[in-house]
């Protein structure tokens, strides 16, 4: 784990990093529960890295079953329904619900928050290095890009089974960490600011068992607009 300080992290990347406020996800309407979103690009958008066959499959099949499920698991409370995923997320624990519907909201809610971000993570000719805030903390936290995506890797490849790595931010300190499944830094009190999914089902089409190539090949759709506008900016 590396961390950064926060007169540093403050200081050497002029981020409000520790006042991170997520968006509400777009996939939420508090008239009907929770809802699919749509994909911000085509399926083959992100080829040859991500191949269209498994964006569609990932997109039109797993999320919208953890859409589909976790709406089901609230049915018999509507008001959480009304409430975004992040939120019943952070406060897992303290849900008034059953043992097994907080199970439900776990897994799929945890499903539905990962996903919505994930796709807002990856765009179409993206990739390179980060530049502006994001770009200095990483520099400043790891040594250089090549150091912390040389750590990200190792997270992600050490995930046994299914989960994820991320990259997250907490009380203004940087560092990597992983979950398995679907949990979410946000179960931690933690703020992703850009997650990999390492479950088979987004890589296994075209990877096979070879999740080391999938990761690297992966930086080269990473969205680093879309994670410096999740970290905030200071002018």
């Amino acid at each position: 784990m590396h961390a950064l300080t926060r007169r540093q992290w403050f200081r050497t990347a002029a981020a409000a990093v520790a006042a991170v406020t997520l968006p509400r996800s777009p996939a939420f309407a508090a008239d009907a529960g929770f809802t699919l979103p749509k994909l911000p690009y085509a399926f083959d958008a992100l080829e040859p890295h991500v191949d269209a066959r498994t964006m569609e499959i990932h997109h039109d099949k797993h999320h919208a079953a953890y859409v589909s499920n976790l709406n089901t698991a609230l049915s018999k409370y509507p008001d959480l329904l009304k409430r975004p995923v992040e939120d019943l997320l952070r406060g897992l624990d303290r849900l008034p619900v059953d043992e097994a519907t907080k199970s439900a909201v776990r897994n799929n809610g945890g499903g539905h928050a990962n996903h919505s971000a994930f796709w807002q993570w990856m765009a179409p000719k993206a990739g390179g290095e980060p530049t502006g805030p994001v770009g200095d903390a990483i520099k400043t936290t790891f040594g250089d890009f090549a150091k912390f995506r040389a750590a990200f890797k190792d997270a992600a490849m050490k995930r046994f089974g299914s989960g994820w790595a991320w990259l997250v931010v907490t009380d203004g300190k940087a560092m990597i960490s992983s979950t398995p499944n679907q949990d979410t830094p946000l179960m931690s009190g933690l703020t992703p600011l850009l997650g990999l999914d390492v479950w088979e089902h987004a890589y296994y089409l075209k990877y096979q068992n070879r999740r080391a190539d999938y990761v690297d090949a992966w930086w080269n759709v990473v969205n680093w607009k879309a994670v410096g506008e999740r970290a905030g900016r200071r002018s």
